[in-house]
């Protein structure tokens, strides 16, 4: 059957076409420079390098270091707070458990309780209680409120933990100061003092644990207080950083992408983002 001369047409455009993206095909890929640079970008068999400006880098070099050296510096403030967070909460427990052997006292003195020896185990096991808090609260191998443990390089005889949080300076940080707690004294508390014999020993207990519950609730406070103050320095030395950081990006003549970043972008805004930014 013989074609016609629309199917001739048809026959001789399709076999060029092809022909010509043969042709295509094999001076791109096969031995040009474009067609390396598009297997390298395709096919990631080379590593891709980012499209940097080295006079970029140079003139912000300052500036990177110094956001780098105050963000280190904000990293070891919170570091600082939740250390004195840690002790904060010891405090706390402490004093709280302190108040259950005040509450247990006081019922022995009003008679709603009567004296026995399980009441006075009841009492030494809330004092070991007390005892054990202030041997076992660390941060990161410091002792925080056990004075026998101080005299480190970590922290001094006089509880004294130093903080690196300035680039210059003499000192380039500060100390944060840990009060000791009067271990030799909470743990010469003692349940037989409850029998009250001789007389007046269970009142003294009482007034013992008064003082020693106040000491608590000053020092909870204190270090409350601390806790927030130095989560409030952490905070403003990550916004300065942010702020070196934004001008590092303002100082530069071109941007730093790397090609697939290059690529990404393209392809988003071809396709569209999560966020409407054209308003």
């Amino acid at each position: 059957m013989a074609l016609s001369d629309l199917q001739k047409l048809f026959v001789v455009s399709t076999a060029t076409q092809m022909w010509q993206q043969d042709l295509l095909m094999n001076v791109y890929f096969q031995g040009s420079s474009v067609g390396a640079n598009l297997r390298e970008m395709i096919l990631g068999q080379q590593p891709v390098k980012p499209l940097t400006n080295p006079f970029d880098e140079a003139i912000t070099g300052r500036l990177r270091s110094d956001s780098a050296a105050i963000r280190q510096a904000g990293k070891n403030v919170q570091e600082a707070s939740a250390m004195v967070g840690i002790a904060a909460s010891a405090v706390g427990t402490i004093k709280s458990t302190l108040e259950e052997m005040l509450s247990l006292a006081q019922q022995v003195k009003d008679g709603d309780l009567a004296y026995s020896a399980d009441v006075a185990t009841q009492y030494n096991a809330l004092r070991d209680k007390v005892t054990g808090i202030i041997e076992s609260t660390q941060y990161n191998g410091i002792s925080l409120l056990d004075d026998t443990r101080w005299g480190t390089d970590q922290i001094d005889a006089d509880g004294n933990v130093f903080i690196q949080s300035f680039a210059q300076g003499a000192n380039g940080g500060f100390d944060v100061t840990f009060q000791k707690l009067d271990a030799t004294g909470l743990a010469a508390l003692s349940g037989a003092a409850l029998e009250d014999n001789p007389a007046g020993s269970l009142q003294t207990e009482l007034d013992t644990l008064s003082v020693h519950i106040g000491d608590m609730t000053t020092l909870e406070e204190v270090y409350s207080q601390r806790e927030d103050g130095l989560n409030y320095q952490a905070t403003a030395l990550d916004s300065q950083a942010d702020l070196l950081d934004q001008a590092v990006e303002a100082r530069r003549q071109t941007p730093v992408l790397s090609l697939e970043e290059i690529l990404i972008r393209l392809l988003m805004r071809d396709t569209g983002t999560l966020l409407d930014e054209t308003s």
